[in-house]
């Protein structure tokens, strides 16, 4: 009887599956959390420091003629208990403008619905004051501005905000607002 020998197998199924596998990696340990963090911006505590001090300063003064004299026809707001030389300061540009929110292009229904989860952002963040941009209305029906009016409402009911006038022409003039925020 002869014996039949069996002629090598050039590739085995092992052989096959570690050529199938060579360029895999183990997996990370499952147990351990791999995050990419980017480290937080930097705080800027000077600015920070600036703002309180105005802040102070303001709440402590007395209300003044000259005072009276100041505020013109631009839209303003200051929460009822408060000095007035909040809103001058805010007027003239004494606190920097940490952050803003653009509603141009958003309805009303949206544009309440930002400006709110907006106002709590900053407040949680500790952002004190900010721009909101609601247009001139330039391009609304009959050239007349829809969410001014409704912007400055909403802003008064809300418990964060301090007071608010409108923004200096290099912040937007007519078309925005500065608004202060609580600590």
């Amino acid at each position: 009887m002869k014996k039949i020998s069996k002629a090598p197998v050039e590739t085995t199924d092992q052989d096959l599956f570690r050529q199938a596998v060579a360029d895999a990696r183990p997996l990370p340990d499952p147990n351990k959390v791999l995050r990419r963090q980017e480290p937080p911006p930097p705080f800027p505590v000077q600015s920070y420091l600036d703002e309180h001090a105005a802040l102070r300063e303001s709440l402590e003064a007395n209300w003044t003629a000259q005072d009276w004299l100041d505020i013109g026809d631009e839209p303003n707001y200051l929460r009822p208990g408060l000095s007035r030389q909040v809103l001058r300061k805010l007027r003239s540009g004494n606190w920097v403008i940490q952050d803003q929110l653009d509603l141009h292009g958003l309805d009303r229904h949206e544009a309440r619905e930002a400006l709110a989860g907006f106002l709590t952002g900053c407040t949680k963040r500790g952002v004190r004051c900010v721009r909101v941009i609601h247009g001139k209305g330039l391009g609304s029906k009959n050239r007349e501005p829809v969410l001014k009016a409704k912007v400055k409402h909403w802003l008064t009911q809300r418990a964060e905000v301090l007071a608010y006038c409108q923004a200096r022409p290099v912040d937007g003039g007519s078309g925005a607002l500065v608004v202060l925020l609580t600590a």
